[in-house]
């Protein structure tokens, strides 16, 4: 097993859930439509002063550069409106527990856009570790037994669309691999979604109170976060990365221990823990 691919994967893993849990930071100031148009922006223009240092211009791939404008319009333009959505009712535990499924679709499309079929230990590492996270869903759903169910639809739906970017940008990173350049791009194309978005739909100006700027530290960590995992794409396959990138929902949970101060550890949480564990334990043997 490639430990720098790990290593990488995981370092993904827990930047996203950094931006995750100091979503509530800027959501006490600003609603997802406002807060995201200044999120996605503000990584956008950190990365584009970064290209002329980072990008691999020589490298460059008209097909690539398709694909990754393809993932842009989606991810995570459209992730960072359904996980803010469902961050400002539900919190970032379940947020965070019900993105769980986003292996089940990057390693599904991975099949058939990459011809990435996993082994029978994989499937079985991927649905323990999809297992495990939905005992941290369903604890999390009880403590929130009055959410309508369109809200619980949120961050699944979030899943669904980060689970999809994987194998796009995959395929795009084999004609340009370049981690910095597909991310840069994505949130290039993203920023024009959501600025698009916000002044179709949400045209009042953000408020003047210092706490806006959470939304800039938020979109850094998320741009961060998507650079390490197409990092670690262009070093191994969706049905590793994939798993790995699924267990921020374990790292939200102790972030959210220390910033917020939630202390709630259920058996049923335990288990989860554990189950999510040993899947990320056989995946890893697997691969």
């Amino acid at each position: 097993m490639d430990i720098v691919l790990v290593l990488t994967a995981l370092a993904a893993a827990v930047v996203y859930a950094f931006g995750i849990v100091l979503a509530p930071l800027g959501l006490r100031v600003a609603p997802p439509v406002a807060g995201a148009a200044v999120s996605v922006p503000s990584s956008a223009l950190f990365f584009l002063l970064l290209a002329p240092f980072t990008v691999d211009f020589a490298g460059f791939d008209r097909h690539s550069f398709a694909l990754f404008v393809l993932a842009g319009a989606f991810f995570p333009a459209m992730v960072t409106l359904l996980n803010f959505a469902g961050n400002i009712r539900l919190g970032p535990n379940l947020v965070g527990a019900l993105g769980n499924l986003t292996p089940l679709f990057a390693v599904a499309l991975a099949a058939v856009l990459l011809g990435d079929v996993p082994g029978p230990w994989q499937v079985l590492g991927i649905l323990a570790v999809c297992g495990g996270l939905l005992l941290l869903a369903v604890e999390r759903m009880r403590l929130h037994a009055g959410a309508a169910l369109w809200v619980l639809l949120l961050p699944l739906a979030a899943a669904v669309l980060r689970g999809a970017a994987q194998p796009v940008v995959k395929l795009g990173l084999e004609g340009w691999p370049d981690a910095f350049a597909a991310t840069t791009i994505g949130y290039v194309t993203s920023a024009i979604v959501l600025l698009s978005v916000r002044r179709a739909v949400h045209r009042a100006p953000l408020p003047r109170d210092r706490r806006v700027l959470w939304y800039c530290v938020i979109g850094i960590c998320n741009g961060l976060s998507v650079v390490f995992l197409y990092a670690a794409l262009t070093r191994g396959p969706v049905t590793v990365v994939a798993p790995l990138m699924a267990t921020y929902p374990l790292i939200v949970m102790g972030l959210n221990r220390v910033i917020h101060g939630d202390r709630a550890l259920t058996r049923t949480t335990f288990a989860g823990i554990c189950i999510s564990v040993a899947g990320v334990a056989v995946v890893l043997a697997a691969g």
